[in-house]
Parts: C-alpha cells; structure tokens; sequence
C-alpha cells in the first residue's frame, strides 16, 4: 500500500513573538502536516520554538529537523525532549543528526570530532534517549509512550544503518559533506543511497517514513532558468542532472505534483519538508496533491 504522502515546513527565519505566531498559523492554514525548526546557530532555538507553535496552532504535530547532537548532553536532552512533548500535549516528533559544521561547534566552544566519533554520540544520544523515556520512573514524562517519533537524518553508511534499525523516520539528506557545507548528490547516487537503506532495513516489521528536504522550491513554465543560477554551487552537475535533483521542486503546480508522485515511486519519500522562504510556494502542491 502507497503511504501517503506528509508535508513539513522547516522553520530557519527568526521571527520575533506575534510573527512567529502568525507564520505557524499560516503554515497550519496552507495545509502543512508539521512545523519545524531546525538546530543551528542564529537561528531560533528549536524546542521553545516548538512549544510556541503549539500554542499558536491545533492541527499540526511539531519538530526538529534536526537536533545537531554534538550540541547536546544526552540525559538533558532527554528532560528537554520529554518537557517538551508534555507542553505540546503529544505533538513532538524528534529528529538527531550527528552534525556537520564545524564553525558553529567553533563559535559555540564546542570540540568538532571527527566524523566517526560524531555518529558514535548520535548513537549513545539514541540509546540514553530510549532508556531514560522509556522507563516509566523517570521524570519529566513524555505525553507519548515509549517517547516521541525519532527521525534520524544522513547520508553515510552508519548513518542509515543507525535509522534503519532505531528510527521511524529516516531523512535523507540526499547531499554530501565537503568543506563549509554540503553538495546534492545526483539522481543516481540517492538511487544508491535509498538501496542501501533499504538493504540495512530489510529485516524491519514496520516500514519507516522516509523524508527528503526540498531545498528549491519554484513554481515557473521555464524550469532551466529557474535552476541555472544554482549550477556554480552544483559542481559536477550539469542543468538537466540538477532538475532530477529529489532536492529541486521546480516547474508548474501540476508538473511539481507529478515529480513528488514519481519520487514516491522511485524513491519512496513521502514525508516532504520545505524551506519557511518556500512555504507558500509549495502551498498549490499540497492540493493538488491531496486532490482539493
């Protein structure tokens, strides 16, 4: 059975009280199945963020996309996770990802270990995280039980292995570590990437969701132009590779829905999550592909 397809919209403007409010009551009216925020900084703080987007909206569940592990102390995630999800009233869905810019490790006085020993601390944050909120004597409670959602989000081998045996949601990032950043992968390295998933999961019970970030999203009739700006930032790629990208969400209302429909076939993502400055953009698209 086709899973049907979740729209997230991931918060990255800061926004002072009475907006933040009304950006979430948007983000609930344009149809968006969950608000969230990422972990970065100068950016907002993502879990009291949450709890304020609770108060603004009714409908949609809340987020993080992703807590950058590095950042945090285990057990005291773990009270901030659960707190949070008794504030929101069980709308909370967690997501951990080990980190990858060292400036802001830098700027936070925070040492940035080498890759392995950073998906090492994602992996003991995992299992303090199922320990402490799972077990019924610790204290705060989580409103859901055993605890919330776990989204874990990469793109390494460990990674993926890591989400297909703990997460219920996987998030590919479908982009590579370099210096400064990351670089989108092409068509037919996420094909490689989603097949390597998909072997590490094979022994699952219940499917996860599985996530992309559209980090484009532009409604056009010329597609090229829309994307060749972005091909210095691209390298490697060329235009036609860049707008088979699962990251770039670009042509008219009705070819945007088709592509999403030919990436839940190809790839499986159903669960889509877009940048705040596309939120309105991708608005069209939610209902066409719902049909209204």
């Amino acid at each position: 059975m086709t899973r049907p397809f979740r729209f997230g919209v991931n918060m990255v403007t800061p926004a002072s009280g009475a907006d933040w409010s009304k950006r979430c009551k948007r983000a609930e009216e344009l149809g968006y199945d969950i608000i969230l925020v990422p972990d970065h900084l100068g950016m907002v703080a993502p879990l009291p963020a949450l709890v304020a987007a609770a108060e603004a909206t009714e409908r949609p569940r809340l987020g993080t996309f992703v807590l950058n592990c590095g950042f945090w102390n285990p057990a005291l995630l773990a009270r901030e996770i659960a707190t949070t999800d008794a504030l929101t009233e069980g709308r909370l869905e967690v997501g951990l990802g080990a980190g990858y810019v060292r400036e802001e490790h830098e700027r936070a006085g925070l040492a940035f270990p080498p890759p392995g020993e950073r998906v090492d601390h994602l992996v003991r944050t995992v299992d303090t995280l199922d320990d402490l909120l799972g077990d019924e004597t610790h204290q705060p409670r989580p409103a859901q039980r055993p605890r919330p959602p776990l989204l874990i989000g990469g793109n390494g081998d460990r990674v993926l292995r890591l989400a297909a045996e703990r997460a219920d949601i996987v998030a590919f990032t479908c982009a590579k570590a370099v210096e400064g950043g990351l670089n989108a992968l092409s068509a037919e390295e996420v094909d490689e990437r989603v097949a390597a998933y998909r072997g590490f999961a094979a022994g699952r019970e219940t499917p996860a969701e599985l996530n992309v970030l559209l980090q484009l999203v532009a409604v056009t009739t010329d597609r090229a132009a829309a994307v060749r700006p972005l091909l210095p930032y691209l390298p490697g790629l060329t235009e036609d590779e860049v707008l088979k990208v699962p990251l770039m969400a670009v042509g008219t209302v009705r070819e945007i829905a088709d592509q999403l429909r030919d990436q839940r076939e190809r790839y499986g993502f159903t669960y889509l999550t877009v940048l705040d400055p596309y939120m309105e953009a991708l608005g069209p698209v939610i209902e066409e592909l719902r049909g209204t």
